[in-house]
């Protein structure tokens, strides 16, 4: 990862410059305690986050076999449906589901049995929605380790559906036999052919950071090497969630044994870095979730039914 000696003090001007903008706003679903639900937050700059309705669950996870809710991934479709899938426990070879038109009333909750009718699947974990708008199809990939699996060897896998009623057959979405991938996430940038795969390499206890792969066709995949990495080996990260706010890529992430939330962002397209850690300022309490585009008018719409304006 390279440094830019871009100061800290220029990050808040114009994070304050961009906040005054009415014409992008950001959504992030994420979790705390893993039996209370999904928890969201607004930015208009992709800086600053405020939790909203009162930082408190606007949903509690019903399925699973302990119906938990860890990982929160939300998408918008071109109907203006948001889908939500999760991770329904540390065991289950299911994936938690539900749909919703306002982020607050929610569909009835099902599993999805991604793994189920995989020999040795021992989990399903961090899953992350992505809609490909040219072939109008979502993309669900989640990690898994098979029984027999070296520690460490999670590898991501896929299903993908155009209504959230069938899907296509469970498949290896990307993975190395040399080491194990986990948490990962797709963006694409706007305007642009560019899909960018972010994830953390998961083969070495003491070694966890975050790389990134490059495609402009999610069909073929994401090249598995060279190793792009994108945070440092200072501590531990995972759970990356990528975000183009405006024209800076912005990658949040867990620090996980440091119990903080931190961040880099590219300002040319993904091949330098800055840890801008130290300037975002996020909800107390996030864990792993999904940073999000949407607009002025959904985060005043949901602050309305929320009770909040």
């Amino acid at each position: 990862m390279e440094n830019s000696l871009l100061p800290l003090l220029f990050l808040f001007a114009l994070s304050s410059f961009v906040s005054c903008s009415t014409k992008e706003a950001y959504l992030f679903s994420y979790f705390e305690d893993e039996k209370d639900g999904l928890h969201l937050a607004y930015s208009y700059d992709g800086i600053s986050w405020t939790a909203l309705n009162g930082d408190r669950p606007v949903m509690a996870p019903k399925v699973g076999e302990h119906s938990l809710m860890r990982d929160p991934s939300i998408t918008q479709g071109p109907d203006g449906t948001f889908h939500l899938v999760w991770t329904t426990g540390w065991a289950d070879r299911i994936i938690g589901y539900a749909s919703s038109k306002d982020l607050v009333n929610w569909s009835e909750q099902k599993a999805i049995p991604v793994m189920t009718d995989w020999e040795g699947a021992k989990n399903c974990w961090a899953p992350e929605l992505f809609y490909d708008s040219p072939t109008k199809t979502y993309y669900i990939i989640w990690s898994t380790i098979l029984e027999g699996d070296p520690e460490g060897m999670y590898h991501i896998y896929c299903t993908t559906t155009k209504d959230f009623e069938t899907f296509s057959p469970t498949r290896l979405f990307f993975g190395s036999d040399r080491y194990g991938e986990i948490d990962a996430a797709i963006v694409r940038k706007p305007h642009s052919k560019e899909l960018f795969f972010v994830y953390q390499y998961a083969s070495d206890k003491n070694d966890k950071y975050l790389c990134i792969s490059k495609s402009t066709d999610i069909g073929q995949g994401f090249p598995e090497t060279p190793l792009r990495r994108i945070t440092s080996n200072e501590y531990w990260c995972e759970g990356g969630s990528p975000l183009f706010a405006g024209e800076r890529f912005i990658v949040y992430f867990d620090k996980t044994w440091a119990g903080q939330f931190g961040a880099v962002m590219s300002e040319d397209g993904g091949n330098t870095w800055t840890d801008i850690s130290e300037v975002i300022s996020v909800p107390k309490g996030i864990r792993h979730g999904t940073a999000f585009k949407s607009s002025p008018s959904v985060v005043r719409s949901l602050r309305e039914v929320l009770g909040e304006d």
